[in-house]
């Protein structure tokens, strides 16, 4: 079963790797707070994708007849990544100095901020139910409980090590361009909007669930 193991990490080390919320929010961690604190958050967004993946295993059926609690979480994240967007350009206007980013300027535990920025993070949903249903399909991956355990705890650790890639990498090539914070968060807010952007054309014309 080593390699169900495998197949569940290589998918989601692969879908990690785009720039995104979650992979640049790691970036800056890793450099304004330290590694310990982005390997923190980083564990916490694995949590969530692994919940997330047992339900598109799992829970189908249940997903389905609560498609109307999905769809809320959609439009809810199109507002709140939106803002956050416009709140990261407004800061890095404000900013004179080398203030934190915006999302890290609090006191909550970063564990706690992977968990909330995965939780708002829907379109893991669609993401593996594509890749479940195919391999299941396929009989790539067998239609058992501990196949799927497995397969889940390689995902895990699949998006612990895609953003790995950039709380290391990231920082170093963050460190050798000697970029500064305010641009750090100007680049965080068009990766916000475009979220939000996204998102909000699936909502529109493709709904998913």
């Amino acid at each position: 079963m080593i390699y169900v193991l495998f197949l569940g990490f290589l998918v989601s080390f692969l879908g990690q790797l785009p720039l995104g919320n979650m992979s640049f929010t790691s970036t800056q961690i890793g450099l304004q707070e330290g590694f310990r604190k982005a390997w923190q958050f980083a564990i916490g967004v694995a949590i969530v994708e692994m919940i997330y993946l047992r339900f598109a295993l799992t829970g189908m059926d249940w997903v389905v007849k609560h498609r109307a609690w999905f769809l809320v979480l959609g439009w809810v994240t199109v507002v709140m990544f939106g803002a956050l967007g416009i709140l990261a350009f407004r800061a890095a206007g404000k900013q004179e100095g080398e203030k934190k980013a915006l999302l890290l300027n609090n006191s909550l535990h970063r564990f706690f901020l992977g968990l909330m920025m995965s939780a708002l993070n829907p379109v893991q949903i669609p993401f593996w139910f594509l890749w479940t249903s195919t391999f299941i399909q396929t009989k790539v991956l067998p239609v058992e409980s501990f196949a799927f355990n497995l397969f889940t705890a390689g995902a895990g650790a699949g998006t612990i090590g895609g953003l790995a890639v950039y709380i290391h990498g990231g920082n170093w090539l963050v460190s050798r361009m000697k970029t500064s914070n305010k641009t750090l968060n100007k680049i965080m807010g068009i990766i916000f909007i475009v979220t939000a952007l996204i998102q909000l054309y699936r909502m529109i014309w493709k709904p998913f669930i």
